[in-house]
Formats: structure tokens, C-alpha cells, sequence
């Protein structure tokens, strides 16, 4: 479908990849990933045709269309609803409803027989390509991202950046194009559209590539990882985790080749040195060097992990409560947030707080940092020193400062070697850390205002989704640091991976309430899912039956129906049975998908994939038609 090969594009005089090749076949899951800075959404506008290639090409099929989400679409606005500026994904489709719509104008004076014509074919043509049904799908994706009923008909511009950037996800969504790029799509997700779409994404029929550094979302979307290092591209079979365990492997065999190569060249350089004035030894000597010069040195790995070794003291150490809130309610306007909740936050708390975009957790961080009015009571605990990381922190750094003046004005009274040691830590080193504020990228001013924050020497963390804009590498440095911290800290975070490595309390906001689960993400995790499988199970059951408590007379059956019922009812039984031996073929799949000898074997991994697919897809067919027959059992039985 798209083949790059020997891709080189250079800014300045700085290569940016050099002899890179990719091929990009149908239906390819490709999630790319790399340091910040090394070229990942370059190479997404290098294939849109956004930048020119400096040598080498790319090709792509005919047939290829290609949907591209960037951070650039941020500041698209309009003064449409957002349902309509969805659907503007059905080009021919709304071409032609507006040639449906003039044809009736017309016939409203003037209803002629090649009027009537004219207007049948075109509701054929619309009716073909689903017209009816496509305000609905529209709908289905946007509230399925994260929008409520109620805002479909909103403006566009009355949103924020991020929602708008889910309706431009959405829009792409529904263009259905073969190739989709997204470039960190989850950065403006919360946890239940980032499960919505991944689940959209599997079954995508398309192509597609995906820039995130979202460990999890990576694991449940992509079937292939492509790693942007050393100005090129390098292909591994599987997922993010596949990855790791992968190229842990070839780094193990690299290194072992790199040292043998060494030691090679080091015996033959002795050799050389040893022998070089003998003449009877000068052919020897002369063919070692030439074999030398010849010899196609092997690369030493270079090691990209990033230990942590910087302590986080405390000015003081608080006292045993942090934050006690007694019966707090919160609403805006007729929008109820809270309703007479308590909490406390104990020194030593590692908490996260999850949910869904718009039930709370910005507000709740807030009412804890005591900058939001309330109903009810809240109560700061003994010697509190709070520190608050959020978005617009990177609006407050001084973008004149150098990073490492930043740091010093700061207020911690630590020494330029102590700060260049933590800065360090966040990959900012020699001279990097007299660069302005201003040149930096998101990400890097992310990680200033990290540092900054983790130098407050506070006892008190609270962050609001701080790894967004973070490349893998600086979210294993903040996770090492937030592993290391002894004080307490309270997270707004969407990403599973990060959440589930620092926290040992989950904190969420159901029905007015803020509700604690006293484990790691992961637990919580498990005991959601059992929760929502027997609330879904619940609701099956009430559905079959209800109709036969029902208090009014059923209908009257005769033997036929009778019949029809008792066929009916065996046919559901048996595609129970079938259901329930699915899902136990999928569990032992996932199983053997999950042993090392499989997925280190890319030909058996895809085969066991293609295979978990096939039931996956089964069983949603007869869950299907598990519905469609107890719908009929349940109007023979009314």
C-alpha cells in the first residue's frame, strides 16, 4: 500500500533518517516509537506529503487514502454542531442529500414526471451508500469518545481544544480511510474513550499507525512496532511488550557480536604491531590490515535505560493527616459534581484519581489544594507543603530563562551541581541546560516544569495528567521518581501503565461520591471488570425474565406458537453452550499467546492472533444472535 525506501531527510545539515525503508501493507497495526525529537511525526508528514523527502521515495497505491490526526487540528474552529462537522466525512453522501433537498424545492412548484425520476435515483444512490443511517453512526462514534446526547448540537468553537480534537478524530473515524495516522490520540482521551477506541481500533478494517508512548493503549491496538533510533526505522512483529522482550534479545546478541568483533580487531592489531618490521612476515601483516579496512564494524548497544539516583528530601514532615474533607458538594449550575462526600488523604497516600472526562477530577484536585469554593468542610493537616503540577505550569515558566537559571530561581537553595544533577535525571545534560525555555518542545518544557516541581522539597505531590507530552524514557524517569518519593501524592492520570507502577490506593467518582479502592491500579483494574461483568449479566437476566412476572395477561398461544417457543428456546440454550466454549477457546488462545515460545516466533504469534481473532468475531456473531432470539422469545412469551 505504501512503501518508503531509503528514506533520508535532513534538517540543516542534520540527518533525520538516513536510508530508512518501511512497507505498509492493508490492515497493518503499527505503532511507532522513539525518543522525543528523533522524527516520528516527521515521518507521518513525510508520508502525507506535508515535507519533501531529501532522497530516496515514497510510494503508495492508487487506491490509498490516508486520515492524519495532529496536533495541529487543535485550533481548527467552526460555527457548526459538532454531529455535522462529523459528518462531513460523507462527502458524496451529503452531495448528495443536497441534491435530494433542491429537487424537492423544485418539486414544490413544479412536480414533473422527470422531476420524480431524477429524485428516485438519487434517494437509490443515497439510500446505497447508507445515507439514513449515517447521522446515527456519527453519533454513536462522538458519544462513544466521550460527549453526552445533549452536546451533539453544541457549536464546534464552544469547545476546548481537546474535545475539539475528538471531533476530529471522529471525523477521520468515520472517513474510513485505508490509512489512519494518529499522533498521540490518548493525550486528549480520558479512560473510558481510550478503551472505546482501542476497541474501535482492533477491528479497524484499515491501516494504521500510531504515535503514543501509552504503553497499554500500544499492547491492546497494534500487531507491529516500529522503532524510529539512529536515523532509521527498525520493524519488530508485535506488540509494545513483544518489543521490549525483543529487542532486549538482539541487544544481547549485538552486544556479544560487538565484543568478539573488539576482541577480533584487538588480536589482529597486535599482530600487526608485533610483526610489522619482519619481512618474512610483510604478506601476512599486509593481508590483516587490508581485512581491517574491509571489516564492517559492528555498532556497541547503547544503553537508553535511565536510572533514577536522586533523593527527594522534605523541608518538614507532615502530620498524620494531609487533607480531611467532611460532607463536600460541588455543582455548577444545575450540573451536580459532589453530593455530601468525605475523604481523607494520610501521610504516606500514594493515590490515583480516574474516571471520565467531566465527573470531577480536575475540581476534585482543586477543592483538595483548597483553590475551589465548596459546600461542606475541608481541613489542612499539620506542616503541609504542597506542590501542584497541571498543564498550565509550563505557561509559567519564564520563557526568556535558561533551563537551568529556571531551576535556580526556583527557591530551593541548591547548588548549580545539585540542580545539573537533577536536570540530569530529566536528560538535560552539558550544554543543554543553557538552552532558553522558549526552543524548547512540549515535551522538554514538560519535563522543567517537573523538575521544578519535584525540587519544591514538598510533602505533598499532586499532579494532574503529567505524562502527557512525555516520551517513554521520561515517563520511566517520573515513575522512578515517584517510586522514590516518601511523601504523598495525589495523580490525575489516564495512562494504565504509569498509574499501575506508583499507586497503592485508586480514588474514583461514582454517583456523587468519591469512592476508594484500597489496592494498585492493576486490582482495581480486575475488580472493575467482575463489577461491570455482573451489572451486565444482571441486566441479561432482567431482560429474559421480566416477561414472565409481567402482571398483565400474556398473549394467547396456540400449538404453533407453542412449538415455535419450545424450538426457539433450544436454540438459544445451544448458542449458550456454543458462547460459553468460545470464550473458554479464546481464554486458552491468550493463553499460548502469552508463552515466551510463541511470542518470540513471529509466524506462530500472528497465527495464534489471526486465530484469536476468527473466535473473537465468532463469538460476537452468536452473541448477536443470542439478542436477536431472546427479543423473539420474549414478544411470543408477552
Amino acid at each position: 500500500m505504501i512503501a518508503i525506501n531509503n528514506l533520508s531527510y535532513l534538517i540543516g545539515d542534520r540527518p533525520l533518517y538516513e536510508n530508512a525503508s518501511l512497507h505498509i501493507k492493508p490492515n497493518d497495526k503499527i505503532g511507532l516509537i522513539g525518543l522525543n525529537g528523533k522524527g516520528k511525526s516527521t515521518l507521518l508528514h513525510l508520508i502525507i506529503g506535508n515535507y519533501q523527502v531529501t532522497s530516496g521515495e515514497i510510494t503508495k497505491s492508487k487506491d490509498c487514502t490516508i486520515g492524519f490526526l495532529n496536533q495541529d487540528l487543535l485550533s481548527y474552529q467552526s460555527d457548526d454542531s459538532i454531529v455535522n462537522v462529523a459528518m462531513e466525512a460523507f462527502s458524496e453522501a451529503n452531495a448528495l442529500q443536497a441534491k435530494i433537498d433542491d429537487i424537492l424545492k423544485q418539486m414544490e412548484v413544479n412536480y414533473e414526471e422527470h422531476l420524480v425520476d431524477k429524485l428516485t435515483r438519487a434517494q437509490d444512490q443515497f439510500e446505497a451508500l447508507g445515507g439514513y443511517s449515517l447521522q446515527s453512526e456519527a453519533e454513536a462514534i462522538l458519544e462513544g469518545i466521550g460527549f453526552r446526547t445533549e452536546d451533539l448540537q453544541r457549536p464546534l468553537r464552544e469547545f476546548s481544544g481537546g474535545w475539539r480534537m475528538r471531533v476530529m478524530l471522529a471525523k477521520l473515524l468515520l472517513e474510513k480511510p485505508s490509512l489512519l495516522m494518529l499522533d498521540e490520540p490518548t493525550n486528549h482521551l480520558d479512560l473510558p474513550s481510550i478503551q472505546w477506541i482501542e476497541n474501535y481500533l482492533r477491528t479497524y478494517e484499515g491501516a494504521i499507525i500510531v504515535v503514543s508512548h501509552d504503553r497499554k493503549f500500544l499492547d491492546n491496538v497494534i500487531t507491529s512496532t516500529v522503532e524510529v533510533a539512529r536515523q532509521t526505522l527498525t520493524q519488530y512483529s508485535g506488540n509494545y511488550s513483544f518489543y521490549l522482550k525483543e529487542k532486549a534479545l538482539r541487544e544481547e546478541i549485538q552486544k556479544g557480536a560487538y565484543e568478539n568483533q573488539q576482541q577480533q580487531i584487538k588480536q589482529t592489531e597486535r599482530f600487526v604491531e608485533r610483526f610489522r618490521s619482519k619481512a618474512t612476515k610483510a604478506r601476512q601483516v599486509q593481508s590483516r590490515v587490508k581485512s581491517l579496512e574491509k571489516m564492517d564494524l559492528i555498532e556497541d548497544v547503547v544503553d537508553e535505560n535511565v536510572t533514577m539516583n536522586f533523593q527527594f528530601g522534605f523541608k518538614q514532615k507532615s502530620g498524620r493527616y494531609i487533607i480531611e474533607l467532611d460532607n463536600i458538594s460541588k455543582s455548577y449550575g444545575d450540573l451536580e459534581i459532589l453530593k455530601n462526600t468525605s475523604a481523607k488523604i494520610e501521610r504516606g497516600d500514594k493515590i490515583v484519581l480516574i474516571g471520565a472526562n467531566g465527573k470531577g477530577k480536575s475540581t476534585m484536585l482543586r477543592i483538595i489544594a483548597g483553590t475551589e469554593p465548596i459546600e461542606g468542610q475541608r481541613k489542612e493537616g499539620f506542616n503541609v507543603l504542597t506542590a501542584f503540577y497541571a498543564q498550565h505550569q509550563l505557561e509559567a515558566l519564564n520563557l526568556e530563562n535558561e533551563i537551568l537559571q529556571e531551576l535556580q530561581q526556583a527557591g530551593s537553595n541548591k547548588s548549580e551541581r545539585e540542580l545539573r544533577g537533577i536536570l540530569g535525571c530529566f536528560l538535560f545534560q552539558n550544554e543543554d541546560v543553557f538552552k532558553k525555555i522558549k526552543v524548547l518542545s512540549g515535551g522538554e518544557k514538560s519535563r522543567v516544569a517537573l523538575s521544578k516541581t519535584l525540587l519544591s522539597e514538598a510533602n505533598f505531590l499532586m499532579m494532574d495528567e503529567p505524562t502527557n507530552h512525555l516520551d517513554f524514557l521520561s515517563v520511566n524517569i517520573l515513575t522512578q521518581a515517584l517510586q522514590q518519593y516518601e511523601g504523598t501524592f495525589v495523580i490525575v492520570s489516564h495512562d494504565r501503565h504509569f498509574v499501575s507502577q506508583i499507586a497503592t490506593k485508586v480514588w474514583f467518582i461514582e454517583d456523587g461520591q468519591l469512592k476508594e479502592y484500597p489496592g494498585t491500579y492493576d486490582e482495581y483494574a480486575h475488580w472493575q471488570a467482575k463489577r461491570e461483568k455482573e451489572a451486565a449479566a444482571a441486566a441479561v437476566q432482567k431482560t429474559v425474565v421480566e416477561p414472565k412476572v409481567k402482571t398483565k395477561q400474556s398473549k394467547p398461544r396456540n400449538n404453533e406458537s407453542e412449538q415455535k417457543l419450545k424450538k426457539l428456546k433450544k436454540e438459544l440454550s445451544s448458542i449458550e453452550d456454543q458462547i460459553e466454549g468460545l470464550e473458554q477457546q479464546i481464554k486458552s488462545v491468550e493463553l499460548e499467546m502469552g508463552d515466551q515460545s510463541v511470542f518470540s516466533n513471529p509466524d506462530l504469534l500472528a497465527e495464534k492472533s489471526q486465530n484469536h481473532q476468527m473466535l473473537k468475531e465468532k463469538a460476537e456473531k452468536l452473541n448477536k444472535e443470542w439478542e436477536s432470539l431472546a427479543e423473539e422469545i420474549d414478544d411470543l412469551e408477552g
